[in-house]
């Protein structure tokens, strides 16, 4: 399941390098020319950082990250600004309104890559880390394997991602559209009903033998992985 990475930047050449650069490393890439429209995006379903301009057509950048930021959703959502603006009182000022980073143009992409890999392993581990471990399931992303305590789960592919995807977010609760976006993709055109399909067998799977279902249902709504709470086998909340 590959990091999530929102560009905001009114450069068509800038951003085409920054998504070329940051998919040929294994991140998801979406881009967005004015705060306007990335605001929208941020909403449908959150990116695990974003590349921010300062100048931007509309509102500024400075403005969008003081506005996420004031938002419980997305205040402590990984931000790096990217500006010509390099003077000291803007670095002072894009900091203190709340970005994580902030690079000057023009930069090295060596150096952009290594900023966004760091901050992402400093934000969640759980994105960069080969091996992800919740309460008594590990995943290991180079071999693709799967265990639970000493015992092997055997998954397929599409519930391998899932549990990725949960794991990744613990505590979260998800709807099923923000689950289909993550982990079948935007473009994808499949049934909200294939969410349940596809929980039901990976509990089947994961909770084979086990004592407890870490993935939670929120009735009305979708679904959550909890690695604390011990859950009875249907996985309703109670």
């Amino acid at each position: 399941m590959a990091a999530r990475i929102l560009v905001v930047e009114d450069d068509e050449s800038l951003g085409l390098l920054l998504q070329y650069n940051l998919e040929a490393e294994g991140y998801a890439v979406e881009i967005a020319t004015r705060a306007e429209d990335a605001d929208p995006m941020l909403r449908d379903c959150r990116p695990d950082l974003v590349l921010l301009d300062w100048m931007l057509p509309g509102f500024s950048g400075i403005e969008f990250c003081r506005r996420l930021r004031a938002r419980p959703e997305t205040k402590a959502l990984p931000i790096i600004i990217v500006t010509a603006r390099g003077e000291e009182n803007d670095r002072v000022r894009g900091l203190s309104t709340g970005a994580d980073d902030y690079i000057v143009k023009p930069f090295s992409v060596p150096e952009l890559l290594v900023r966004v890999r760091s901050l992402l392993r400093r934000a969640n581990p759980a994105l960069i880390d080969s091996i992800i471990r919740a309460a008594d399931i590990q995943l290991d992303r180079e071999q693709c394997r799967v265990t639970r305590g000493k015992k092997q789960i055997a998954l397929g592919p599409t519930e391998y991602r899932l549990l990725e995807f949960f794991m990744q977010n613990p505590g979260r609760v998800f709807s099923r559209e923000q689950i289909l976006d993550g982990v079948w993709g935007r473009e994808a055109y499949v049934d909200e009903r294939t969410v349940d399909v596809h929980v039901g067998r990976l509990r089947k799977a994961i909770n084979f033998g086990a004592k407890s279902d870490p993935i939670r249902t929120v009735r009305g709504f979708g679904y959550s992985f909890s690695e604390k709470q011990f859950l009875r086998h249907d996985g309703d909340q109670y």
